[in-house]
């Protein structure tokens, strides 16, 4: 069957935002960015140790892959500054939160050229992505508008928008409800072996991992793209096969 639809993970795949070894300094910036929306003073020496301590034990996700979103989590975490938090105040710290983490924000010169060119191609397209700490998706889509990716889809699914993270299959088959592309058309493009090959072959749809990075096991059925423009020369070949007849597939 063609390609009618390619979806895609957000994080290391049309953006990359920090890196494995820079997390403990931008939990620390985090931390950091909701003391002052409290209008506190960030604290140092052993009270610091403590509070990045406490957001170490809440940096886990559910292990039946339910969202546990970021404002309950917030509430925990400060609660000693702010016993009584109202919604107005938690949605500062959500913010204040994830404004770190966005400074770090890099898009891949290739992302928008590769979007228009599968929209081009009659190809729909969409962003399907977890979030850090089931932070908020409405956040999240003033994120991709900033880099201009909101429009440069037809739709985005995030995990908190259905409750359920990646590899869960729920925030895959949203989205190709939302651009109405059954599973079987549809691909799925991510850098995550299990989030993003895993979660897709689990929803139905043909996985390709992103450059390969990873030494993981993946399944057979997953095709492997160096680079976003070889997603178009994949989707290409796939097309023409399904239009033609079986053909050899690119080494």
């Amino acid at each position: 069957m063609p390609i009618r639809a390619v979806l895609f993970d957000l994080g290391d795949t049309l953006v990359s935002y920090y890196q494995p070894q820079d997390f403990l300094p931008i939990l620390r910036r985090s931390l950091d960015a909701c003391l002052r929306a409290l209008g506190l003073t960030p604290p140092s020496g052993e009270a610091q140790t403590e509070l990045l301590h406490q957001a170490l034990e809440l940096n886990q996700e559910r292990a039946d892959l339910a969202v546990w979103p970021l404002e309950e989590r917030l509430r925990v975490l400060f609660a000693q500054y702010a016993p009584a938090m109202d919604s107005a105040l938690v949605e500062r710290l959500s913010q204040a939160f994830l404004e770190p983490i966005f400074a770090t924000a890099q898009v891949s010169h290739d992302a928008l050229p590769v979007l228009s060119g599968l929209k081009r191609r009659g190809v729909k397209t969409a962003i399907v992505s977890n979030t850090p700490w089931g932070s908020p998706g409405r956040i999240w889509r003033s994120e991709l508008a900033r880099h201009d990716l909101l429009t440069a889809v037809d739709a985005v699914v995030f995990c908190r928008d259905v409750g359920w993270r990646k590899p869960h299959p729920t925030p895959f088959r949203r989205a190709l409800e939302m651009i109405g592309v059954a599973e079987k058309d549809a691909a799925f493009v991510g850098d995550n072996p299990v989030w993003d090959v895993e979660g897709a072959e689990s929803a139905g749809l043909l996985p390709i991992l992103l450059g390969g990075r990873h030494p993981l096991r993946i399944s057979g059925r997953a095709l492997i793209a160096p680079s976003l423009p070889d997603v178009l020369l994949t989707v290409d070949q796939l097309n023409s096969t399904a239009s033609t007849g079986p053909q050899p597939m690119l080494a």
